[in-house]
This record gives C-alpha cells, structure tokens and sequence, in this order.
C-alpha cells in the first residue's frame, strides 16, 4: 500500500536563484519515493543534466507501474498534485499518463510505464545533484538520446546532437542502438536510426 502522500509544498520562488521547476522535480521525487514508486525524471529537466542548461516548462517523468495498480496510483498522486485536465482517472487509464500540475501552475506529465524498456530506463537512472535544490533522479544520458530520438520532432534532434557533442566518449553508442532499434522497427520509423546514425559519424566518439 503506497504511503499517503502530503499536499505539496512547493515554494514560490521564496529564495533568489531557485529555478522553480527543479525545485518542483526535486518535490515530485520526493512524493514518488514516499508512495514507494519507482521512477526517473526525463525530458527538459534531463537535458539540463545532459544537454545544456535552459529553460523548461514543466517536469515529466517515467514511472514503473504495475498493470492493474494504476487506479491506486493516479488516485494517490492526485492528493499531491491537482489534475490539469478533467475525467483525469479515465484519461490516465486509456492513455497511461497523468496530467498534473502544482499549484503554481508547473505541468507535470507522469508517464505509467510497464514496459521492458521502461523498466531498464528507470535501472540506469542515476542522482542528479543540483545545487541549492536537492537531488533529482533523471534517465541516462543514454536513454535521453533513446528517448528524444523516438520523438523524432525537430527540437528534439537538436538536443540528440547536443548530448553527443557534450558527453562524447562517455556515452554508450552502442547501447543506445540496441534500445531504440526495437523501438523504431515498433513505430515503423526506420529513418530515426539513419538520422542517429549521421549524428554519429559528424561526431565521432
């Protein structure tokens, strides 16, 4: 049974500097963790971590879920955080993610997650010490790559190609074509992997 998670608490830029989205990742780990949920934060908040620093708009996160407790967890997140749309528990069942927000406002999209690679993402997820904020547990910079090339929108190959350039030789080449190779062959998107592919060989590790 999940813990009964506390309404969050979430400043309003109460000290100087605070970035209130990170401050909002850091309190949504934190209500994930008291209700005994495995997950990793993705999107905009991981791409600080392994991209470059800008602005992001809201926190999303992947969370591992078993099939048939989703009801139980929508219902618990809901305590924590208001929902941004209505029939909040319908949508979540039929689309697998919950769309929140604090109560400043900060869109939260939690992702259900029960898939195998799901459930390896949130594995190689790692503590991203922030500075004046606390820790955030984000995906690898491996699976951000994974993630964003899936995605396949414009901005999203800008950030691929910025991950490469930053991490380098320290990012797993070859792991990251192992995990989305499936996942394109499943969307039907081979171009995906020839796009990687060219972002590779413009920058060798």
């Amino acid at each position: 049974m999940a813990k009964k998670a506390r309404p969050s608490q979430i400043s309003t830029g109460r000290i100087a500097g605070l970035n209130n989205v990170l401050e909002l990742a850091v309190d949504v780990g934190t209500q994930l963790r008291q209700m005994g949920i495995a997950f990793c934060v993705i999107g905009g908040t991981a791409y600080q971590r392994w991209g470059e620093p800008r602005q992001t708009t809201d926190v999303d996160a992947t969370l591992l879920v078993e099939f048939g407790r989703e009801l139980e967890i929508v219902r618990n997140l809901l305590k924590a955080y208001s929902s941004r749309i209505e029939n909040t528990e319908s949508f979540a069942l039929r689309n697998r993610i919950v769309l929140l927000q604090s109560s400043q406002g900060i869109g939260i999209d939690l992702s259900l997650g029960g898939l195998p690679y799901e459930s390896r993402l949130i594995e190689r997820s790692s503590l991203w010490k922030v500075p004046r904020h606390g820790e955030i547990r984000t995906c690898s910079a491996e699976d951000l790559v994974i993630l964003k090339s899936f995605a396949s929108r414009p901005q999203d190959w800008i950030d691929v190609e910025k991950v490469i350039i930053r991490q380098g030789p320290r990012l797993d080449r070859a792991l990251i074509i192992e995990e989305l190779k499936p996942l394109a062959e499943l969307k039907e998107e081979h171009e995906i992997l020839s796009r990687l592919d060219q972002l590779f060989r413009k920058h060798p590790a």
